[in-house]
């Protein structure tokens, strides 16, 4: 799943990463180490630019409220618990697969953070239970420094109880698609200590595109949901490691580059 992840690159980098043609300086964001359910983010979509020389789709920089509200929603009360959509049903799913045909985005991470469970927790978890306090986080990034390009959809929603010129009658959400997770090992993963691949850590994380999939996955003239699943393949194993960080992230006050520290060893042990 993605529940926290962090993002800290500037707009610039981003309009240039992603190829960006219209981003608004007013909507920049501050670097954000611990982003949570219903923060704003940054998100890299295409819709047409009333603005723009060209009547086709442009690429835009926009900021976005994490936790999809359908845009049949009544209320938007659910929008917390609809931050992942599973990548294998979400075609067919009410909430998700009219955006999934037509408002596919990406949302840019420097890597996503994940609490290492033991194996009767993940148990119960997988279940649906409750489970017991989360234990040691570890943060997933790319290997080469890269941004992560994390698959998503956004949707509008209208608040039916504000007067339409009113600066919150609509809001733009979306949702971090997600698929299982890699179970090949880690680079550098030590066989004595840690998690040896991503499965070890949780059964689900989110689901990263290559760059060479990003056109595809974003023009919204792409409309067929069997083509668009095609895109939906993990990505290449081995782009990615992870590494035990301070338990100060699992407090969603705490913020700052100092939750992206390396630990040499857990903080807390936790069973393998």
């Amino acid at each position: 799943m993605c529940g926290r992840y962090a993002a800290s690159r500037n707009p610039a980098e981003l309009v240039d990463t992603f190829g960006v043609a219209r981003w608004d300086p007013e909507e920049t964001l501050a670097p954000d180490y611990n982003i949570a359910p219903t923060k704003t983010v940054y998100a890299v979509l295409e819709r047409p630019d009333k603005e723009a020389e060209s009547p086709g789709p442009v690429r835009q920089l926009r900021t976005l409220r994490w936790g999809l509200v359908p845009s049949w929603a009544k209320t938007p009360e659910g929008a917390a618990r609809m931050i992942n959509a599973r990548a294998e049903t979400v075609h067919e799913k009410p909430a998700y697969r009219r955006a999934f045909t037509s408002r596919r985005c990406l949302l840019p991470a420097d890597g996503y953070y994940e609490w290492m469970t033991a194996a009767a927790e993940r148990e119960l978890e997988e279940k649906g239970r409750k489970k017991r306090p989360r234990k040691q986080p570890y943060f997933v990034t790319p290997v080469d420094g890269s941004v992560m390009a994390m698959a998503g959809l956004y949707e509008f929603w209208r608040d039916r109880t504000l007067p339409d010129d009113h600066p919150q009658a609509w809001w733009v959400t979306c949702t971090v698609l997600t698929t299982e997770a890699e179970s090949t090992p880690l680079p550098g993963a030590r066989r004595e200590a840690g998690p040896r691949a991503l499965a070890d850590i949780h059964p689900r994380m989110p689901l990263a595109l290559p760059a060479d999939r990003w056109d595809a996955w974003l023009d919204p003239r792409t409309t067929d949901p069997d083509r668009l699943r095609e895109l939906l393949a993990p990505p290449p194993p081995g782009t990615v490691r992870a590494y035990p960080v301070p338990t100060e992230v699992s407090n969603v006050r705490n913020n700052g580059p100092e939750l992206l520290k390396e630990l040499d060893a857990p903080e807390e042990e936790t069973l393998f």
